[in-house]
């Protein structure tokens, strides 16, 4: 049943096989089935039994991995991935977890070990080629490009073509042959963007929703009294703006915890909403989130974030990018939460988002497959930010990328500050952290800061020349 989609339906099944027997098979199919419904503190739990009950099956194994990496517990995953693999090592989905799980704990050489093991029985497969071109920095002497050119000439489906040719962008970027690497994105990305239907009226029906319901007073700054005492940190930006290297010097903090890119507030406010769309951001739903109760929406969100939190440390991360959309049900519904809001220059975000294939179905990034589409949502963030600060002035700390690489010190000592945390020396040794990254910056946040990411776009500025005009059209300076 849960096979064909009847996620819901399947639940009470499963639950009435684990009371007659309690197999760590059946506890890892109910786990799974938790995690798909959204019920995370009892998919953890149930998962944890599982794995104790002793399971004897690659699957299961496998299964309680991928639990465990849904809920962002890449480190935990590593034990069952590893069982899996050891029990089928000829099983390629298997080995592809293991691989990407130590790729998001750092375990670079394994990962890559894993990938290439997998294209020994499988060499098309896009998925792996396109994880190992991320894997880390290519080089004259080290790169696959030969190699994916043979892939994308066997490629036979779409999904093939754009993993393949996003990584060949990647591999040629690193070797400076920018101008075969934008071919390869301007193929891939026109493609994605006619495949999804994406039209950039969808977001803006988006952002004009939020304008009107905080601007217009239905859900003003002083309306309703929110969840006092918890403190979270929301780490926010346009995506590949350096919040991922925010996260990590936070998190080097000994009273912060990373819980990671959390869906516990879109989720919170999609179901105090109570709209019947099947998107979990859209127009109605924000019109009717104006209606919620600000306490119960912090109640709710701290519900489901607790979930991820399990350091036992005093603060806790929430690393979602697309949170800058719900800022205003943040600063209602969490008083105490502190903003920090990743800003980086126009024309390298622009690029940093074209040239970054995000998870393909996500309707959060469907804009970034074309650079007008992008500059258009950069115009439209940029105007969200300012209403932000309007209505909470300095609630938000807007910390600036390029600021941050030039006096890191000085930078980050106004960022603890600004979370209400101590100055604390491990925030300045970042790249020595040791949590796990689910990221595509998994490989720079390991390395010191440097100034590697600054000016990216001066390689493609030809391309970049519309996008640029109209955003000075707009008077916002592009560099």
């Amino acid at each position: 049943m849960a096979e064909g989609g009847h996620v819901v339906k399947a639940l009470p099944l499963i639950e009435a096989a684990v009371e007659r027997d309690a197999s760590a098979e059946y506890l890892a199919q109910w786990a799974k089935l938790l995690v798909q419904v959204r019920r995370e503190d009892q998919a953890a739990s149930v998962a944890s039994r599982a794995m104790a009950a002793g399971p004897g099956d690659p699957l299961t194994f496998d299964t309680i991995g991928c639990v465990l990496a849904r809920l962002g517990d890449h480190e935990g995953s590593l034990a069952p991935f590893a069982a899996a693999v050891e029990r089928d090592p000829q099983n390629a989905e298997y080995r592809y977890n293991l691989a990407a799980a130590s790729g998001f704990t750092g375990r670079v050489d394994q990962a890559r070990h894993h990938y290439e093991m997998i294209l020994a029985h499988d060499p098309g497969n896009a998925r792996v080629h396109y994880a190992l071109a991320i894997l880390s920095r290519q080089t004259a002497e080290a790169n696959h490009v030969e190699r994916l050119e043979a892939a994308l000439a066997q490629a036979s489906v779409p999904a093939d073509d754009l993993r393949i040719r996003y990584a060949l962008a990647k591999e040629l970027e690193d070797l400076g042959e920018t101008a075969a690497s934008l071919r390869h994105l301007s193929v891939a990305n026109c493609a994605q963007k006619q495949a999804i239907g994406y039209d950039f009226g969808q977001d803006e029906a988006i952002f004009d929703a939020i304008e009107a319901l905080f601007s217009g007073g239905a859900a003003s700054p002083a309306q309703g009294e929110g969840r006092r005492g918890e403190a979270p940190i929301f780490v926010v930006g346009m995506p590949r703006t350096g919040t991922t290297l925010v996260d990590r010097i936070l998190s080097s903090h000994p009273d912060v915890e990373a819980a990671g890119e959390l869906q516990a507030m879109p989720l919170a406010v999609k179901k105090q909403a109570g709209t019947a769309s099947r998107r979990v951001l859209d127009a109605d739903t924000v019109a009717a989130s104006g209606a919620i109760d600000p306490a119960a929406l912090g109640e709710a969100y701290l519900a489901r974030a607790r979930v991820h939190c399990g350091q036992g440390r005093p603060r806790f991360t929430d690393k979602l990018p697309a949170n800058f959309l719900y800022i205003g049900h943040i600063l209602r519904a969490l008083p105490d939460a502190r903003v920090v809001c990743l800003r980086r220059g126009p024309l390298d975000t622009l690029w940093s988002n074209y040239k970054n294939l995000f998870a393909s179905q996500s309707t959060y990034y469907a804009y970034s497959y074309d650079l007008m589409d992008t500059a258009r949502y950069y115009a439209r963030f940029d105007r969200l930010m300012g209403l932000w600060e309007r209505l909470w002035p300095g609630a938000v700390l807007q910390l600036s990328y390029e600021n941050l690489v030039a006096d890191q010190e000085g930078e980050t000592r106004r960022l603890l500050a600004h979370c209400g945390l101590d100055w604390d020396e491990s925030c300045l040794l970042f790249h020595e952290n040791r949590a796990a990254v689910a990221t595509p910056s998994a490989a720079q946040v390991r390395r010191p800061i440097n100034r590697d990411g600054i000016g990216k776009w001066r390689a493609y500025a030809e391309a970049l020349a519309p996008a640029r005009a109209w955003l000075e059209e707009q008077g916002i300076a592009a560099g």
